[in-house]
Parts: C-alpha cells; sequence; structure tokens
C-alpha cells in the first residue's frame, strides 16, 4: 500500500489524543494526509479544552472531541462506532510513579490494552497501532513492565479477527522523544531559566535513543500504510549520552552526578537479543515478528523478506550504547533549533 494514503479518507481515533505525541500526529494528519474525521480521546477535559484553544488547528470541523478512558470498555465501544484506523497513545508513563502506584499502571497500561483489542476487533475497526517505548524490551522497571505485558497482548490481538482478517494489530515501538512534556530537555531548560547553577546527572556513562515528535507520527503513518499484523516496528535512530545532551544545552553550566534513580538502566535497549531469530532489518527501521502466527495474513519473516527485508544475523540486538547512528553536541542543537526548543 501506498503509505502516503494510508490516512486518507479514514476515520481515526487517538487516544491520550491530548498529548505531545497525539497532537502533533493530528496536526501531521489535518494537514497532510486529509482523513475524513479525527477523534480525540482522552480523559481529561481541561486538556481537551486547552488543545481546542491553542490552535486553530484542533478547532477544525473534522475534530470530535470525545471523554473517556481506555478502562471504560463501554466507553470506548462507543468511541469505536464507525472508526477505521486507531492510534493507542494513552498510557501512565512515569517510571517512579509506576514503582509506587503499580496497580494504576496495570489498570491503564494493561487492562486498558485489553480493552482496546476487544473493542477493535468488536467495533470492525481496520486498524490499530499501539505505542510502546524502549522500556519495554527486557524490563527492569514496573513500567516497562506493564509496556511489555501490552505489546503482547496487541501482537496476540490478531488471534481473534476471524476469517474477516481485520481488524490488523502491531505496535511502534522507539526511545525518548525530544522535547515532549515532562521529558529531560524541557527540565533542564527551565532550570537553565531559573539560574541553577548546575544540571543534574544521573550517570555520565549513559545513553539514550532520541527521536522528534515529528518522526514518531510520521512513523506510525507510514507503518499504517506498511503493517501485515503482528509486527513491532523499531525505528532506526540516534543515541546521545547524557554529558553531550547537558552540553548541549547548557555548556557553561558544571554538571553534578546524582546516581541512577530506581527502575532506571544505563543504556536502553530496543530489540534483545532473543527477538535477533524473529527480526528483519530494512533500509530506515527494524520489524520483529510474532513468534505464534494465527492467520495466514499476518507478518512472518518469509513475507517480510519478500518486501526486501533481511534476517538479522544471530547474536544481534538494538541498544542505545551499540548504534551506529548518534547525535553530538552540535547535530543536538540544530535539531533543538529547528524545532524551536
Amino acid at each position: 500500500m501506498n503509505t502516503a494514503l494510508s490516512l486518507q479518507d479514514k476515520t481515526i481515533l487517538v487516544t491520550g489524543g491530548t498529548g505531545s505525541f497525539g497532537k502533533c500526529f493530528i496536526r501531521k494528519a489535518l494537514t497532510e494526509h486529509n482523513p475524513a474525521k479525527v477523534i480525540v480521546f482522552s480523559r481529561d477535559e481541561l486538556k481537551q479544552w486547552e488543545m481546542r484553544q491553542s490552535d486553530p488547528i484542533f478547532d477544525h470541523g473534522k475534530i470530535r472531541y470525545f471523554l473517556g478512558d481506555v478502562r471504560d470498555k463501554d466507553r470506548l465501544y462507543r468511541a469505536f462506532k464507525g472508526v477505521d484506523l486507531v492510534v493507542h497513545a494513552a498510557a501512565l508513563k512515569q517510571v517512579p510513579a509506576a514503582e509506587y502506584n503499580p496497580t494504576e499502571f496495570i489498570r491503564t497500561n494493561i487492562n486498558g490494552a485489553m480493552n482496546i483489542v476487544d473493542a477493535a476487533v468488536d467495533c470492525d475497526v481496520e486498524k490499530v497501532i499501539a505505542l510502546s517505548t524502549d522500556k519495554a524490551a527486557n524490563p527492569i522497571n514496573l513500567y516497562g513492565a506493564t509496556k511489555l505485558c501490552s505489546d503482547k497482548l496487541f501482537v496476540a490481538g490478531n488471534a481473534y479477527v476471524g476469517a474477516k482478517g481485520r481488524p490488523k494489530l502491531s505496535v511502534v515501538r522507539y526511545g525518548n522523544v525530544i522535547g515532549s512534556r515532562g521529558s529531560i530537555i524541557p527540565r533542564w531548560r527551565a532550570m537553565v531559566q531559573e539560574g541553577a547553577k548546575e544540571l543534574l546527572i544521573t550517570d555520565p556513562r549513559m545513553t539514550r535513543f532520541w527521536i522528534t515528535l515529528d518522526q514518531a507520527a510520521e512513523f506510525v503513518i507510514d507503518n499504517f500504510g506498511r503493517m501485515l499484523g503482528g509486527e513491532i516496528f523499531v525505528p532506526k535512530i540516534p543515541s546521545m549520552n547524557l554529558p553531550d545532551l547537558a552540553q548541549a544545552i547548557a555548556p557553561d553550566l558544571p554538571t553534578r552526578i546524582t546516581g541512577i534513580r530506581p527502575g532506571e538502566k544505563l543504556h536502553e535497549l530496543m530489540i534483545g537479543e532473543d527477538d535477533a531469530r524473529h527480526s528483519v532489518e530494512f533500509p530506515e527501521y527494524y520489524a520483529i515478528v510474532p513468534e505464534a502466527i494465527h492467520h495466514q495474513a499476518m507478518a512472518t519473516m518469509d513475507r517480510l523478506v519478500a518486501l526486501n527485508g533481511t534476517p538479522v544475523p544471530d547474536g544481534f540486538y538494538y541498544s542505545s550504547d551499540r548504534n551506529e547512528r548518534w547525535l553530538d553536541v552540535e547535530g543536538l542543537r540544530e535539531v533543538l533549533k529547528k524545532l524551536g526548543i
């Protein structure tokens, strides 16, 4: 399928639509892809109101604001009527908060994922893409564990489509989003503006994957066009270490090492060695295919190789410290300048 036409004339629903990704995706969908309708599904009426007031594009005649929580299956069934495509971006995300409030993360990130799958199957949605995180690969914290479970639920959800062959359900997994709400760059910017004398760094050895909101949204749109069902799509994106990040943000400030917080890794992983047996490489992304194939239309190694993919070698893994692509200080400054951050 032509990925440029993947959203055209479609009714699209975005859970967590008032978040950083949701707003970027919706803006791009409306300005570049001519959908029939876009439904913003989220639980906070104030954020919906603020979003609508923030920019004329978010008061577009094709937008519908729908209050609801992914924990509420009945509300999802109501929202999914007549929907073609679903982007599942709603989640609880903060690692420390997850360690203190595990049941809340389970209810939203796991039970909510189950509800999305059930509603999509029963309401005859065409395609679903769920957003994941690098923390879902070999997780060491509760947030990552809930997202790994969510990933498994969406992949396994392809078993329930039956003879009609829909919905197709896939996952997009990527790293830290540059400048997203609550992330390290806005926090450091705020500290500098408030007159901080130093920046706090957990560990100078730490590396992270980085992607812009626009790149993340475009990657999701492209995958609506190419998905077969059951894939976990992983973009090839650059890594950066924390000292270089600090240097790009505040070159004149010293740094102080605070130590790794509970639940953090030195380096993030997006494809583990155990996934190499069923991972395929393309020029700008990887695709992890499901180990259990539930129907003939799902993604398999053979089908992706036939689409010019290349199986990754045994022992391969894709981690932020073993990346071939890197952002240096000047590279990040150029990105931030383009983004106006």
